[in-house]
Formats: structure tokens, C-alpha cells, sequence
């Protein structure tokens, strides 16, 4: 559906203004998909981006610091989401020997399952295709660089 069906507005100031919001309003709709997705799995979204990145470690641990700045919610409250992640034994944390205010942490053998299930479920469902062909992923994928300079 066209954004102006969408948002019911049939007229912008610009196409560069019809095009920021269009992709906020996307953005917005794909949160609200991949959350209900990540529902049937017990996981937020953030979750979700944190065991994406302790399995891209694996098995190497991680600082909670260096999971914040990997993460696509920047705002996120790390300390909350991976206390959370550890009572779901989906991570295991450890006090990190140089700095004993600080935590290094690993995906847990659970963590690397649901994954795995999630993983499948994506597979089987295309959720993540978002009708398009991988040439035309490809392509908005470089036009959101291009944005981003």
C-alpha cells in the first residue's frame, strides 16, 4: 500500500520529505512485525540484535559495552536486556578480570538453540524477505547507506 493510503496525507512539501517519512513509518511497521515474530520465542527485538551479536562472537566473549555500540537500538538499557537475557539462560555473564565493574558475556548453549529455531521459523515463513528480490534488497540496502553517508 502506497504511504498516502497509508497515512491518509496526498500531498508532501517534497519527494525528499515523502521519502524520510515513508521510511519511518516502514521502519516503524517492520518493529511492530518483528516484534510479534520474536513474541512466539519469549524475545524482544533488542534481545533478538543481542543474541545475533554474542552468536557472531561465539565463542568468544563480549563486553557489554561493545555489544551496545554493535547494537541497532543505541538508546537500548544494555544492563536490563542482558539481565533479562541471563535469567532466560540464553547467556551466561562473567566479571570481566580487568575491570570488575564490568561484565563479559557469551551466548549460552539455550541462546545458540533459539537461534537456531528462529532461524528456521524465518526460513519457513520468509519474514525477512519483505517482498523483494535480492537484487532489490541489495539495492535499498545501498540506498540506506547512502543516507547514512
Amino acid at each position: 500500500m502506497k504511504i498516502e493510503e497509508e497515512i491518509k496525507q496526498t500531498t508532501f512539501r517534497s519527494a525528499h520529505q515523502k521519502a524520510v517519512i515513508n521510511l519511518l513509518f516502514t521502519a516503524s511497521w517492520l518493529l511492530d512485525r518483528n516484534a510479534a515474530f520474536f513474541k512466539e520465542f519469549g524475545v524482544t527485538n533488542q534481545q533478538f540484535n543481542i543474541l545475533r551479536i554474542l552468536r557472531g562472537q561465539h565463542p568468544k566473549k563480549i563486553s557489554g559495552a561493545e555489544i551496545k555500540v554493535r547494537m541497532i537500538d543505541k538508546n537500548s538499557d544494555i544492563s536490563r536486556l542482558l539481565d533479562r537475557l541471563l535469567a532466560k539462560n540464553l547467556i551466561e555473564k562473567t566479571q570481566c578480570p580487568n575491570d570488575k565493574r564490568a561484565a563479559d558475556v557469551m551466548i549460552s548453549t539455550a541462546g545458540l538453540s533459539l537461534l537456531d529455531q528462529i532461524d528456521k521459523k524465518m526460513d519457513a515463513t520468509d519474514v525477512d524477505k519483505l517482498q523483494l528480490t535480492a537484487d532489490e534488497a541489495e539495492h535499498l540496502s545501498l540506498l540506506l547507506d547512502k543516507i547514512r553517508g
